[in-house]
């Protein structure tokens, strides 16, 4: 070869268009996940054991409610957002997780819901990752049908009585704190609203959910609510109706569109580097046209999955961006994400189901994300309303 090959970076040509700040972060948190991360990722996998140890600094990067202003918070724009997401990812979907939760999902709803004395109290030290929190949405029977939720909050005196279950829950077992939505009827008129729960009520507990074969590095739980009574000065008051959490959704989502192309860039690079080394019938197999199909083929879905995330957080940075826009872009890159890192387990042959690669890691992973946040279905009816006009739900 006459000279180097491409890098990812260079084919899309992204990295020509980033700012200093934005290239300061995308650099900053790199350097923390290969070099804090990376070593002992698969064993943290096996283990299923996320690594409380690194909050703290992934709590000084600006990571934690990143995208937030005040309290702390880094205040970074879309752009800048998206580009340590796709650096968390390109370690481990359960890493991402965690900071996409606390921020988009946790953080988020008090910072927009909220009073500010419910702000003053929780956010700053959230932001330094002294106070994890989690988001209580999904129920064993009310997934993709949000509004079937079966947990209720009952007024007594000054209170709230919660019961029900939530299921699925990103951070559970280690939060501090969860914003759980329940149905409160008051009046004769039912209404969603949300309430900030704190470790330590009673009624209150976070079981760990076992078994996974996926997001293994992740801290997942449920929230079940035993009559656990909360405070009245706990509910978000902004909040009414599903227009409050699933605007959280739409949060998360974008970033998460983003971010799984970390996942599908640490698989692609991880078999590109063993075709170059790997020796069949004389030659490398980068060698081989049908390999150099593949690389190909991976290669320009992750150039157009990022030329598309880019181009959207540029419009979300200018307020333009539409819960279609969001729902196209997670539902593209997901799909690509989850394709790329099976096409690189077969690239990597045998040694692609082992953990000292992370194709198999990461294809793992990416059956939980292509489903949470949003199931790929859901975002095709989203995108078929929108498109059409007709309602299919």
């Amino acid at each position: 070869m006459s000279k180097a090959p491409l890098t990812l970076e260079q084919l899309s040509g992204i990295d020509q268009s980033l700012s200093d700040e934005e290239r300061l972060v995308q650099q900053s948190v790199r350097r923390f996940v290969r070099e804090r991360f990376l070593p002992g990722a698969g064993a943290r996998f096996e283990e299923e054991r996320f690594p409380v140890e690194l909050i703290p600094e992934i709590a000084s990067l600006g990571l934690l409610g990143a995208s937030l202003t005040g309290y702390g918070c880094a205040g970074m724009s879309a752009v800048s957002y998206g580009l340590a997401l796709s650096e968390l990812e390109y370690g481990d979907s359960g890493l991402r997780s965690f900071a996409s939760v606390q921020g988009s999902l946790a953080m988020y709803p008090i910072w927009r819901y909220g009073t500010d004395a419910q702000k003053e109290r929780w956010l700053p030290g959230m932001a330094r990752g002294e106070l994890i929190g989690c988001f209580g949405l999904t129920e064993p029977d009310a997934g993709s049908d949000p509004g079937a939720m079966k947990t209720r909050a009952r007024r007594d005196g000054d209170d709230y009585v919660l019961t029900g279950t939530k299921m699925w829950i990103t951070n559970a077992p280690i939060a501090h704190l969860a914003v759980v939505w329940a149905k409160v009827d008051e009046g004769g008129a039912e209404s969603i609203k949300g309430f900030v729960v704190e470790r330590g009520a009673r009624g209150f507990d976070t079981p760990v959910v076992k078994g996974k074969m996926s997001l293994r590095a992740s801290s997942t739980g449920e929230i079940v609510l035993d009559g656990c009574r909360v405070p009245r000065e706990n509910m978000l008051d902004g909040a009414t109706g599903l227009g409050g959490p699933l605007s959280c959704l739409t949060q998360a989502r974008f970033g998460i569109a983003f971010a799984v192309l970390g996942a599908a860039k640490a698989s692609w690079e991880a078999a590109a580097a063993y075709a170059q080394n790997r020796v069949a019938f004389g030659k490398p197999i980068a060698a081989k046209q049908l390999i150099q199909e593949r690389l190909v083929d991976m290669a320009q879905e992750i150039a157009k999955g990022e030329i598309m995330a880019m181009h959207f957080a540029r419009l979300k940075d200018q307020g333009r961006l539409s819960p279609a826009q969001v729902s196209l872009c997670k539902r593209n890159n997901c799909k690509i994400a989850i394709e790329v890192c099976r096409e690189a387990r077969a690239i990597l042959g045998g040694n692609g189901i082992l953990l000292d690669y992370p194709a198999i890691r990461h294809a793992l992973n990416l059956e939980s994300v292509f489903t949470y946040e949003g199931t790929h279905e859901v975002h095709t009816l989203i995108l078929g309303k929108a498109l059409t006009g007709h309602d299919a739900f």
